[in-house]
């Protein structure tokens, strides 16, 4: 009898596991937004510059990783959003569903029984209606009866026709009252099957229904806690990688990374000289000499000044007190390098007769030695032109770019080779079958390649001159060793057996430097090859007896490092490194397109 609420309860239900369906819902939305803000939060500071030019401080790399530690943690709350709309909220909707159809056919089913019930009553009841009618006229017919028989001026058909009709009547009654009978007894059984079968079996089946409902919503909440309680671990790991990117950070080595980035390998400026303008004032006739102040023997002798005002005693204004020990290698010589300073000039000096002449001429006469130091440190400071060679940058600035470039180049060289090697195999496959392609459709190909190795190498051999020329300069070879990557030459005479740089003390303090009277040897023995401006095929052989000239093979590939400039010839590289003359009309030759 409780039909109605049942229906209402169970409606009720559904309403609820839907409303937390929605609350589910807006939490995957919340996630996924969170996680998109994180994500865009990240490619706002993650660097946009080539990795190459990234600072390496490691304050830097550790925040880097702290960006790609947040990156993976808002990877995690990406897959809680999409474990909960798939896990969760899905799957309640799918089941909202399939309990509305559920419960759509409980309900059918009771109203059929309730409405069978009803039309048994109503069959009942109209029988008994009728059983009711039949016995009222059933009585009017046996009293109009009695009445005409005991009627004494009542005719005798008068008394028979009632008769009849109360016989008629009485049978209708009967019949009435075994239908009525009938119906009410049927009725009964309809309604005991009812209320004792048909409805509490339904109502069996919806309270299955609502258990389940609740199991499911119960599992769904477990669900929505294992979720989150799964991408924890990956968290945990996200904020550990935080941590020991924070530890990470070491102050000491950023600062050498400075150190070693603005190191220029300049030497500190030296002290001013002590000039004398009284010489001429306090001079005696007998000794030609001149009174000067007490000197301390144990300082060293003072040095030209590379300044025009006391204020340019330091290289940025007034020498500070005291420096950072890091920060001072920024202007400091390596220390097993001899000291190149200026010319020494002592007191000592005072017997030259250009001094004696005049000494002020005579200072600034010296002090034009230290001209090409003080340009140096002027580029260092306002920045110069940028040259192919670095040869604006300090020092150490020049080396260390000249360094990279001659990796960037080696790898590059490298992959020519590669190119070339796998070339030249598909040539030999080829070659062995003429099926599978044409051998000499790869030749300009291979003499692209060839070219551009010629051209790599020698952009290579110039650069690691220029750095063999850096590194040679004083204040670098006892620094530096040579590079165990560059194959360079020192220049004769310059090496140790140790492999270092050496210079000979005698010259320590000479000014200028006399020069090497091998220096124009090595050059010319060092000088750059000439490049390669194309490629040529030998179409006849050529024996090259003259002096100059070069043997070819028909058919050969040589290198072409200068054209025809009238006289029919055409000077050539051989693969082997040979140079020489051949005649024009006998090569097929290929020039590049940015050759000049």
């Amino acid at each position: 009898d409780q039909f109605d609420n049942l229906e209402k309860h169970t409606q009720w239900g559904i309403d609820f596991l839907e409303r937390y369906a929605k609350f589910v819902k807006e939490r995957t939305e919340i996630e996924q937004n969170y996680a998109k803000q994180l994500r865009n939060l990240v490619k706002k500071y993650c660097p946009k510059r080539p990795k190459d030019e990234e600072p390496r401080f490691s304050s830097c790399l550790s925040f880097y990783t702290i960006l790609n530690e947040l990156n993976d943690y808002a990877g995690q709350r990406e897959v809680v959003a999409e474990e909960m709309g798939h896990k969760v909220y899905g799957e309640l909707m799918r089941y909202s569903q399939e309990l509305k159809s559920e419960r759509k056919h409980h309900l059918q089913e009771g109203r059929k029984a309730q409405q069978y019930l009803d039309h048994c009553w109503k069959q009942m009841d109209n029988s008994k209606k009728k059983f009711e009618r039949e016995c009222r006229e059933a009585e009017k017919a046996q009293l109009n009866y009695e009445r005409l028989d005991n009627e004494v001026n009542a005719t005798k058909s008068e008394v028979e026709k009632a008769k009849s009709q109360l016989y008629l009547r009485t049978h209708m009654a009967d019949e009435s009252k075994n239908e009525y009978a009938a119906q009410l007894q049927n009725f009964n059984g309809e309604q005991w099957k009812h209320f004792n079968a048909a409805i509490p079996q339904i109502f069996k089946n919806l309270q299955d229904m609502d258990e389940r409902r609740t199991v499911k919503l119960g599992d769904s909440y477990k669900t929505f806690a294992e979720v989150e309680r799964r991408v924890i671990p990956i968290i945990s790991k996200c904020l550990e990688g935080m941590v020991s990117a924070a530890k990470s950070v070491d102050e000491r080595r950023d600062s050498l990374i400075v150190v070693e980035s603005f190191k220029s390998g300049f030497e500190p400026p030296g002290e001013f000289p002590f000039e004398d303008f009284s010489q001429n004032i306090y001079r005696t006739g007998s000794d030609g000499t001149i009174s000067t102040p007490k000197i301390d023997s144990t300082k060293p002798d003072p040095k030209h000044s590379i300044g025009k005002a006391k204020n340019k005693l330091w290289l940025f204004g007034k020498k500070p007190k005291q420096l950072s020990h890091s920060f001072c290698l920024l202007l400091q010589s390596p220390p097993s390098s001899p000291p190149h300073s200026c010319p020494s000039f002592t007191f000592s000096d005072i017997q030259s007769p250009k001094f004696a002449s005049d000494p002020i001429a005579y200072c600034l006469n010296e002090m034009k030695t230290v001209k090409p130091r003080i340009s140096s440190f002027r580029g260092l400071k306002r920045g110069g032109p940028t040259l192919e060679d670095f040869s604006h940058l300090p020092p150490e600035q020049r080396r260390k770019k000249l360094q990279q470039r001659i990796d960037e180049l080696g790898k590059e060289l490298q992959k020519e080779v590669d190119q070339r090697d796998a070339l030249n195999k598909m040539k030999d496959v080829y070659e062995k079958s003429p099926q599978m392609g044409d051998p000499g459709s790869l030749q300009p190909k291979i003499s692209e390649t060839m070219c551009n190795i010629e051209r790599l190498r020698s952009e290579i051999h110039k650069n690691e001159s220029w750095l063999s020329e850096v590194e040679s300069k004083p204040g670098m070879r006892a620094d530096r060793r040579p590079s165990a990557e560059v194959n360079h030459h020192a220049p004769h005479g310059r090496e140790s057996p140790e492999g270092s740089y050496t210079e000979d003390p005698s010259q320590e303090h000479r000014s200028p430097p006399q020069p090497d009277p091998h220096e124009f040897d090595d050059e010319f023995e060092d000088d750059d090859p000439l490049p390669a401006i194309g490629h040529c095929k030998a179409l006849y052989g050529f024996d090259g007896q003259n002096e100059g000239t070069l043997v070819m093979q028909e058919g050969e590939v040589l290198y072409i490092i200068e054209e025809d400039k009238g006289d029919g010839w055409t000077r050539a590289r051989k693969q082997s490194g040979e140079e020489g003359y051949v005649p024009t009309s006998y090569v097929d030759i290929t020039l590049e397109k940015n050759s000049k």
